[in-house]
Formats: structure tokens, C-alpha cells, sequence
């Protein structure tokens, strides 16, 4: 076993030297080695209290490995000897037998291998504080046990060869526990309080059933030989675009290092794999696409005061406005607060002439069709193309022809009737050349009937075609 152990130091202090910017520190120090016990003894209550703690020392080395150049977070795995055990001492009054007193010692040494981690905060004296696994191998023992009897004499028995197997009565090879650590780094010295705890049973009793493990509390003192090997670290960069592989969220692609190594086609800072427009410079909030121009004015949204109406800039996004509402907006209408007419650049049409309304209304009394048809009759021909001059001659009127009919016997006939002679009239004025869009032709049927329509003559009055005209 110690070769194994000395092969075991021999190995993690050349290790060491291989690792970039690892310190090594010799240690040593004290503590007291104390056995926690559970066993099924009727009088351990009492007995337990005759049992005391050794006092013994360790030493080591360790080493201190930082995660990374400027990392508060060490690694310190270590080779370590520890003293580790108990004694007893017992006195009889009256005597056992012949039996004054009796004394014994279980002494066992280790070889500790910490794996501790530790964190250190602090400029020049550093605060530290950390913990972690151990494993310990068995190194050496002893055991002696001493009796006193009262005729004077003393019968001593020492055991420097102790038994090591999984068996009662034998030692364990291999322990294992947890520890913990806090102190202070100073200077290339450190000063650290340590506790460490057993979690296996290091030795099985042959005379009765019971578990015993160690439990150690110290202090340590250690000193780092050297000043340490400089981290040389190796960088990896795989694509070539200046980004360590470690830092680089796309280690096979060239990148940039606003995107983290990623691909920036657009160069908006946005890797290409989450870029929704990679071919445009864009913006986050946006997943890399420009801000949005919603009526596609050239004004985006967010400068856009109407973003769902086609603006232009003067008006910050909205359309030229029309103060009057009069579908002439403002720059154009010479009338923008009073309502008026497009063909009047937004004023207001001049009132119509009394002798044009009467001239066309004196007109339409003489508007005749066949009996129960839409087909004008010659004379009215003539009549209609008196409107027809008006219009020609005042191209701002417009003219809206209703038609009517007389009796409520077959409605839909009628409505049908009236619509007919009404289109036909407009289909007249057409033909003379009159622009369709001056002109409506709407049919009403018995709906507007001038009277009670019970005799001929009132019927005749009925049966009408109206010529309203407007601006």
C-alpha cells in the first residue's frame, strides 16, 4: 500500500506540470481526529464518553487550477497525509476484578485525495471558501491496548501490523467522504480552517454490530512553490472570422462578432438563420426586417401617423387633407372650409337659374310613351332634345330622371315600367351626346303618386316622368 500511495504522489506532482497556469502548494498543519459511532452496546451512552480524539498533523500538497484566466472559481485536487483515529481510557473504582484501569489507542493513517472546488473574491488578500469530495487510501496503523491491575503491574499490547479486508475485525482499504474549507490567501500563503467526514465505515468491530467513520476539524497552513505557469491558451477558430470557437454560436460559418460568429449577409447585426429579410438591413424588433410601410407611401409605420392610408411626407404619412369633406382636399380646393363640387374646384355650385328648372320641367309634362310601354313617343323627342340643348349649354348641371306610374294592381310590373322609361330617356340624352355620368335613371313605380289617383285624370297625373336637375 505505500508503494501504491508514493506512486500515487509521484504521479499527481508530475501531472501537474503539464497544466497551463496551475500553482502547486505545499501544505501542512494540525486538527483532531475524532470516531463517530453507532453500534447496538446496552451501555454505549456511558462507555462512548471514555473515548477521546486524536490529535495529529497532515501534509500535502495541493494544487490551484482557475477555470479560466480571470475565474473566482478554483479546482484543487491534492495528495495528503492524515493521522486519523481515536483512544480510550477508562478508570474502575472500585476495581474489575483485579482490573484498575485500562487505556487503548486506534491510531490510522491516510492518504487523503481531496477534489475540492473554491471560490475565491478579493483583491491582494483574497476571502476563500470551498469544498467537495475526498477519497483515502489506508496508509499505516496501530493499535495498542495497556492494563493496569492492582498487584502494580502493567500489561501492554501493541499492534503495528493491522489487518486490512472487508472482513470483521479488518481495516478498509479505500474510504471516502466530504469536506469543506474557508481561510484567507495572502502573498503566495493561504490559511484555511477544514473539516472533513467520513461517509463509509473504515473498520467493522468483530465483538458487537456498529458503524464507525471519521470526522476530522483543523487548520492548514500552505505555501504555493513558484509563481505559477502563465495560461497559454490555445484558441480554436474553425471558420476563420477572428471568433474563438468557444464564443462562436456558429463555429463552421464565418460571422461577425455582432452576431456572435454567425452569418450577417445584410450586416444589420442579425444572424442570418433568425433573419427574416437577410438580404435587407433590418431591425430586431422587426426580426431583421426594415420597419414595415404598410399603405406603401416610402413613410414606414413608426414614422408613418397614418400607416394604413397612402400619405405623403408634408402631412407626416397622411393624406393631403380635406377640411370640408367635400372630396377635394385642401390644396387643391379654393373653397376648403364650405362644402362644394369637384367641376368647381371644391366650391360650392351656383344656384341654378329659375328659367332653366321651369324650361325643364315644362319639359318633362310633355314627355309621352306608348300605353303600357317604355317606348317614347315622337313628339316626346322633341321635347327631350329642348334638355338636351340645356345641358349642352350649362355642361355643370346634372340631371337626375325618376319615372312613375299610376295604380297598384301588379307593383313589381309597374316598377319594372317606370325603371324602363326612365332608362330609356337617359338612353336618349346619351345618344345626343350627353355624358352618362351627368345622367341617373331611376324607376318608382305607384310608391310617389301625385294624388289619390281614383279617377282618369288623377291617374293620368300620376303616370310621369320627372326631371330634377342639380350641381
Amino acid at each position: 500500500m505505500r508503494k501504491i500511495t508514493a506512486l500515487l504522489s509521484t504521479l499527481f506532482i508530475g501531472s501537474l506540470t503539464t497544466i497551463a497556469q496551475v500553482r502547486v502548494a505545499i501544505v501542512a498543519g494540525g486538527h483532531q481526529s475524532t470516531v463517530i459511532e453507532e453500534n447496538n452496546l446496552p451501555n454505549w451512552n456511558t462507555l462512548k464518553n471514555n473515548y477521546e480524539g486524536r490529535i495529529g498533523f497532515h501534509t500535502g500538497f495541493i494544487a490551484d487550477i482557475p477555470f479560466s484566466p480571470k475565474s473566482k472559481l478554483f479546482f484543487q485536487p491534492g495528495v495528503i497525509y492524515y493521522n486519523k483515529g481515536r483512544k480510550f481510557a477508562q478508570t474502575f473504582d472500585p476495581p474489575v476484578g483485579t482490573i484498575i484501569s485500562q487505556k487503548s489507542t486506534q491510531y490510522i493513517n491516510y492518504i487523503d485525495l481531496p477534489l475540492n472546488l473554491v471560490f475565491k473574491f478579493g483583491k491582494k488578500t483574497k476571502f476563500i471558501i470551498g469544498g467537495g469530495p475526498f477519497g483515502s487510501f489506508f496508509y499505516t496503523g496501530k493499535e495498542t491496548s495497556t492494563q493496569e491491575l492492582n498487584t502494580g503491574v502493567v500489561d501492554t499490547d501493541e499492534n503495528n501490523d493491522l489487518s486490512v479486508g472487508n472482513q470483521p475485525g479488518q481495516y478498509r482499504t479505500y474510504n471516502y467522504g466530504v469536506n469543506g474549507l474557508a481561510g484567507v490567501e495572502f502573498r503566495g500563503f493561504f490559511i484555511t480552517a477544514n473539516y472533513s467526514r467520513g461517509l463509509n465505515d473504515f473498520y467493522e468491530p468483530t465483538a458487537y454490530t456498529g458503524s464507525l467513520r471519521h470526522q476530522v476539524l483543523g487548520g492548514t497552513i500552505g505555501v504555493f512553490l513558484g509563481k505559477g505557469e502563465k495560461l497559454e491558451k490555445k484558441v480554436t477558430d474553425k471558420d476563420k472570422d477572428g471568433i474563438e470557437d468557444l464564443k462562436d454560436n456558429c463555429p463552421d460559418e464565418a460571422g461577425t462578432a455582432a452576431t456572435n460568429g454567425c452569418p450577417d449577409k445584410d450586416a444589420d447585426g442579425i444572424p442570418d438563420k433568425t433573419d427574416k429579410c437577410p438580404d435587407q438591413t433590418g431591425l430586431a424588433r422587426y426580426n431583421g426586417c426594415p420597419v414595415p410601410d404598410t399603405d406603401k407611401d416610402g413613410i414606414d409605420d413608426e414614422a408613418d401617423k397614418c400607416p394604413a392610408e397612402f400619405g405623403v411626407v408634408r402631412y407626416n404619412g397622411c393624406p393631403v387633407p380635406d377640411s370640408d369633406g367635400d372630396g377635394v382636399n385642401d390644396e387643391e380646393d379654393k373653397c376648403p372650409n364650405v362644402k362644394g363640387l369637384k367641376q368647381k374646384n371644391g366650391c360650392p355650385a351656383e344656384e341654378i337659374k329659375k328659367e332653366i328648372v321651369e324650361k325643364v320641367n315644362y319639359a318633362a309634362k310633355r314627355i309621352q310613351f306608348k300605353l303600357g310601354e317604355a317606348t317614347l313617343l315622337p313628339a316626346s323627342l322633341k321635347v327631350l332634345d329642348e334638355v338636351v340643348k340645356i345641358l349642352q349649354e350649362n355642361p355643370e348641371l346634372q340631371l337626375s330622371i325618376e319615372g312613375h306610374t299610376s295604380g297598384d294592381k301588379f307593383p313589381d310590373a309597374n316598377l319594372i315600367l317606370s325603371r324602363n322609361r326612365a332608362e330609356n330617356v337617359k338612353a336618349y340624352m346619351v345618344k345626343k351626346g350627353i355624358d352618362p355620368e351627368r345622367l341617373t335613371a331611376k324607376g318608382f313605380g305607384h310608391s310617389k303618386p301625385l294624388n289619390k289617383g281614383l279617377t282618369a285624370a288623377e291617374k293620368a297625373l300620376n303616370r310621369r316622368v320627372e326631371l330634377k336637375l342639380n350641381n
